[in-house]
C-alpha cells in the first residue's frame, strides 16, 4: 500500500480524490489506496471479528469491520485524518454519523499483508496511539501470531506476543481471549 503520490494533501482534497474509492485511507496529508484483502486475510478477519462479536453481545460496545472509516480529528489544529482498520471495537457510541465514526475506538486489530505491514506498523501506529487507541493488535498471518500492544502513558508498551497455539487476552476487556488455533487453523 504506497501513497497516492509523493505529495501532502488537504482532508478536502482526500475526500474529492477518492469519493469513487472504497478502500482508502488519509494518514498525514497521504492517501493510501488498498487492494481487496486476500483470502487469508479475509478468514482471519471474519473469525475475529465473529469472536469477538460473541464476545461483545450484551455489551455497550460494538465491533465494525473494514471498510468502515474511522475519521481521526485533532481537536487543537482541526486537522483530519482517516482510516479503515480491518477491525475495531468502538465503545463511545456518540461520535457514530450515518456514514463513519468521528472519534476514538476503544481496540483496533490490523491483519497484516505484505502491501500493508509498513503501513500498518509503522504510520498506523503512530496514529492510533497518538489519537488515544487503548489496545491495537498487530496480526501476522505468515508467522501466526499476534502482537497486542497496550497505551500506558500514551506510549504502546512492549507487545504481549501471542503464537498460533497461544491463547491470545485482551488487556482492556480482560476476559475477552480468543485461541489462536482457532483463528489460524
Amino acid at each position: 500500500m504506497l501513497p497516492l503520490e509523493h505529495k501532502k494533501y488537504t482532508y478536502e482534497e482526500f475526500l474529492e480524490i477518492t469519493k469513487d474509492i472504497e478502500r482508502a485511507e488519509f494518514i498525514d496529508g497521504e492517501i493510501y489506496c488498498q487492494a481487496s484483502p486476500n483470502t487469508e486475510h479475509q478468514r482471519i478477519s471474519i473469525k475475529l471479528s465473529n469472536k469477538i462479536f460473541n464476545y461483545l453481545d450484551g455489551k455497550e460496545c460494538e465491533v465494525f469491520s473494514a471498510p468502515y472509516d474511522i475519521i481521526f480529528e485533532d481537536i487543537k489544529t482541526g486537522e483530519k485524518k482517516s482510516s479503515q482498520p480491518d477491525i475495531a471495537v468502538i465503545c463511545d457510541k456518540s461520535k457514530f454519523t450515518k456514514t463513519n465514526y468521528n472519534g476514538t475506538p476503544t481496540l483496533i486489530i490490523e491483519i497484516l499483508s505484505d502491501s500493508t505491514a509498513s503501513v500498518d506498523t509503522i504510520k498506523k501506529m503512530d496514529l492510533y496511539m497518538r489519537f488515544g487507541v487503548k489496545e491495537y493488535w498487530i496480526v501476522r498471518p505468515k508467522s501466526k501470531t499476534i502482537d497486542i500492544y497496550f497505551l500506558e502513558n500514551g506510549i504502546y508498551t512492549e507487545p504481549m506476543a501471542y503464537s498460533k497455539d497461544d491463547i491470545a487476552i485482551s488487556n482492556i476487556f480482560s476476559d475477552l481471549s480468543i485461541k489462536l488455533k482457532d483463528i489460524f487453523g
